[in-house]
């Protein structure tokens, strides 16, 4: 058997930058533990699976070196690149079913694609969970944080600047003991706000680009900025630019993505 494999850089117009993804184009799904084979072999932060449903709609799935996620930003850019500029060139809307994040929609304006996501608010920490905050700074091996909230997947972990964020050397292994990944942010200077996100338990020290944490960080950002629309970048290695804005319930983020290869995997 072979199959399609495309390698797409998203939230960057350039290779090398922003949050390469694993693209897998597939007739009928394989087996789980096969497609969890496919994304460790490739060993990238996400490989992104789907298959024709409907008329022109897809179902997809995300997973990374060790587990299968909910909700995968830039590997839906990246599958949307794949459909939008390769497999269907010309199209500007493409509608993704999913298990566990419901309907997403990708739209494509010139080089730009937006996906239509949901909103994931996070919320102030329970009171009495003080030893758990403490274990969260001193994991992140930073600066006293000003705030930490829990979202529906990940802790947030706010500080005052960028450079206290740039300038993190975190415990993986402590992270990795936490029962969330590890979003951290702060105020950006040329953008709106910038964040990092590591998630060492799932098999990703820290992500390049994330798309999903933004479902968090824009309402968050939205409310203490006092505006919808906002510019975001991502202070990885490789780095990354989004743009955002909240709409009601629902969060639209907004990047570039590049082609870096494509080929064929034997099974």
């Amino acid at each position: 058997m072979s199959l399609r494999i495309y390698q797409v850089d998203a939230f960057t117009d350039t290779v090398f930058a922003g949050n390469p993804a694993a693209v897998m184009p597939l007739d009928t799904w394989l087996p789980d533990n096969t497609l969890q084979d496919l994304a460790a072999e490739n060993n990238l932060s996400e490989t992104a699976f789907f298959v024709p449903e409907g008329q022109e709609g897809y179902r997809l799935r995300w997973f990374t070196p060790a587990v299968e996620v909910d909700l995968c930003g830039h590997a839906t850019l990246a599958s949307a690149y794949v459909i939008m500029a390769i497999l269907r060139p010309g199209t500007e809307r493409v509608e993704f079913a999913t298990q566990t994040a419901g309907p997403l929609a990708v739209t494509r304006r010139d080089d730009v694609y937006t996906l239509d996501f949901p909103s994931r608010p996070a919320e102030p920490l329970a009171e009495g969970n003080d030893v758990l905050a403490a274990s969260l700074a001193e994991a992140l091996g930073g600066p006293p944080p000003v705030d930490i909230l829990a979202g529906a997947r990940d802790y947030m972990v706010v500080y005052d600047d960028v450079a206290a964020v740039a300038t993190l050397k975190p415990d993986m292994v402590a992270l990795a003991a936490l029962d969330r990944s590890v979003l951290v942010t702060a105020p950006g200077v040329d953008v709106d706000f910038v964040s990092r996100f590591f998630a060492p338990g799932h098999g990703i020290p820290e992500d390049p680009v994330t798309g999903s944490t933004h479902c968090a960080l824009t309402p968050y950002w939205a409310a203490r900025l006092d505006k919808t629309q906002l510019s975001a970048r991502q202070l990885s290695a490789r780095g990354g630019q989004l743009w955002c804005e909240l709409r009601g319930d629902r969060v639209m983020i907004s990047g570039k993505a590049m082609l870096y290869m494509e080929g064929t995997v034997y099974l």
